[in-house]
């Protein structure tokens, strides 16, 4: 094929909308409407010359395609929706990149809702991001209201639970076991000799998660040290935070004075704990140690550093953003379940 003489003056009109058609973008690249189409959706089948030309109409005339149109005739949204806990902590932020490096070289566009650990919440985000007709649902955690999980059964799309373990998955599940884990870390904390743990957690509020950590503490504490009285701290109102993390500690020294070690549901309050132990004049872990859950990137830089359980944060969202990705690609494909485990990441604060 002759190339077109791209210099030919065009003049670009655009419609009431104000959007350039496809029509525009091919009389201004001298090219049929046909192959710009192919070099805007499919450039490996176009030569370099002739998309370098649609290229520079494109960029000339700010030509947007319409995705609508061709979401319609291949019945596929190029979206994937992910539904996370808050956009405010960095373990959710590393699954979140995981997924988007996947699915962005994919040509498929994410996005997000978030839950506030709410389960009724996330029912209604879900509902609303259903109605957008994505390709896949990604939602963190297993617990889920019944509304919702007849809602992602019948909505027949892939859909992958993460960041949790569960015997009977909506359709398929990477993540972890939140009771191993915890069970873990409170194992390693009275092999190293404590004797008086307590745990401290936000049971009051909508994270599932949490209360399980609760449970797995007081089971493993009663199997392991069964003399000893199951002590629990629980933030209630002030949720999770780095200052409910401090409120913690002063609640264990007040109410749990004879506790040697603050074994807490995430990091972030573990963090609020040793910052605010080292505001009091207290020895981390010469007075009280503590211990986390997560990982946080913030963990390791402590002074102490914490003790805490590591979780494949990032390999979570890249796992689901495969699996998504095979199953798009190949309906048939079978559901998965894959368990990516954690680690016992032992420092100086316990």
């Amino acid at each position: 094929m002759t190339e077109p003489d791209t210099n030919a003056p065009v003049r670009i009109s655009r419609r009431n909308t104000g959007t350039v058609t496809l029509d525009q973008v091919a009389a201004l690249s001298g090219f049929s409407p046909s192959t710009v189409s192919r070099a805007v959706r499919n450039p490996d089948q176009v030569s370099e010359a002739t998309y370098a030309a649609v290229m520079r109409a494109v960029e000339e005339t700010n030509y947007v395609p319409n995705q609508a149109a061709s979401n319609l005739a291949s019945n596929r949204s190029g979206t994937v929706a992910a539904v996370i806990p808050a956009m405010t902590y960095s373990v959710f932020a590393d699954t979140v990149h995981g997924l988007e490096e996947v699915l962005s070289e994919a040509g498929i566009q994410t996005f997000l809702g978030t839950t506030g650990y709410d389960e009724d919440r996330e029912e209604r985000v879900l509902r609303a991001l259903l109605g957008r007709r994505p390709d896949g649902i990604i939602v963190v955690g297993a617990s889920h209201t019944s509304g919702t999980r007849e809602m992602l059964r019948r909505s027949r799309i892939p859909v992958v639970e993460t960041w949790d373990w569960t015997e009977d998955p909506i359709d398929s599940l990477v993540g972890f076991s939140n009771g191993a884990a915890f069970a873990a870390i409170v194992e390693y904390v009275v092999r190293a000799g404590y004797k008086h743990p307590t745990f401290g957690g936000w049971l009051t509020g909508a994270d599932s998660r949490a209360r399980a950590r609760r449970d797995v503490f007081s089971d493993t504490i009663a199997r392991l040290l069964p003399d000893e009285p199951i002590r629990t701290l629980d933030t209630g109102t002030r949720g999770i935070s780095v200052a409910a993390g401090g409120w913690l500690l002063d609640q264990t020294m007040a109410q749990y004075p004879e506790t040697d070690v603050l074994v807490c549901a995430s990091d972030i309050f573990a963090t609020g704990a040793v910052l605010a132990a080292q505001a009091r004049g207290l020895d981390v872990p010469g007075d009280i140690a503590v211990t986390g859950f997560g990982d946080f990137e913030l963990s390791q830089y402590l002074r102490p550093a914490l003790t805490t359980i590591q979780t494949a944060n990032e390999a979570i969202g890249r796992k689901a953003g495969e699996h998504i990705l095979e199953r798009v690609n190949n309906p048939d494909a079978e559901s998965v379940s894959l368990d990516l485990g954690f680690t016992l990441v032992t420092r100086d604060s316990a």
